[in-house]
């Protein structure tokens, strides 16, 4: 069971309204067949507990991570909140910066990436289809190698649209699998069984104070992020 200080040593925002926390690999955000608690549930109990609230408590789900995914995941505090998220993720006014460890690197040190996928809802997997395939929707995103190593490199990544697994799939189409990604062809697993795609940055509009928030997320304590960790002080 996650206990009250781990879960607040995960907070990296927080006020009246939102709360920011920075995902482990290990936990979903809601609930899946696995019946692990979900950390909307978890943070319900937290906030419970930290304010010595009677009652429910509000936690909104405003959007995810996939489960083997770390990184900035907001939950709304009140349904004000939430409504007025939603409506960013909705109108793609939110920004999200991803960084990725892939092995080796990428051809081009930058560019943007357009694909059409398709999503087998069976193997929970998206594929690169062509343009005209029934069912394939278009996606993109552009990408920067900001550091490279001997064997793998760190791309930043900035999805333009909001696709199942597209962060993976594109990368895994140009020949840069992420690394510990099996799913989509790197060639071994992760011991945690993590993937090395970390949800770095949010930039959005406060839905209340109307003013620019940007929360800046840690990547996790791992031996492939540990490579280019010099490039951050947290």
């Amino acid at each position: 069971m996650v206990g009250f200080k781990q879960l607040e040593s995960q907070v990296i925002f927080e006020d009246n309204h939102l709360l920011a926390v920075n995902k482990l690999t290990s936990q979903i955000v809601q609930g899946d067949k696995t019946g692990d608690i979900p950390l909307a549930d978890l943070y319900k109990d937290f906030l419970k507990e930290k304010y010595n609230k009677p009652g429910n408590v509000f936690c909104g789900v405003i959007h995810r991570l996939d489960r083997p995914v770390s990184g900035i995941v907001v939950f709304a505090k009140t349904s004000k909140a939430l409504s007025r998220m939603n409506e960013q993720f909705r109108e793609r006014n939110i920004q999200k910066i991803y960084w990725a460890v892939v092995r080796g690197a990428p051809e081009a040190t930058k560019g943007t990436l357009v694909h059409y996928l398709k999503k087998n809802e069976k193997e929970n997997r998206s594929y690169i289809v062509k343009e005209d395939t029934k069912g394939g929707l278009r996606c993109e995103l552009s990408y920067e190698v900001i550091n490279r190593g001997e064997n793998y490199s760190l791309v930043e990544i900035k999805p333009i649209t909001g696709r199942h697994h597209q962060i993976r799939t594109q990368l895994a189409g140009i020949g840069s699998t992420i690394v510990g990604d099996v799913k989509y062809g790197d060639r071994r697993s992760n011991d945690d069984k993590s993937i090395c795609l970390h949800a770095r940055q949010l930039i959005f509009m406060h839905p209340v104070q109307k003013e620019q928030v940007s929360i800046i997320a840690p990547p996790p304590q791992q031996k492939y992020w540990d490579i280019f960790r010099q490039m951050w002080v947290e």
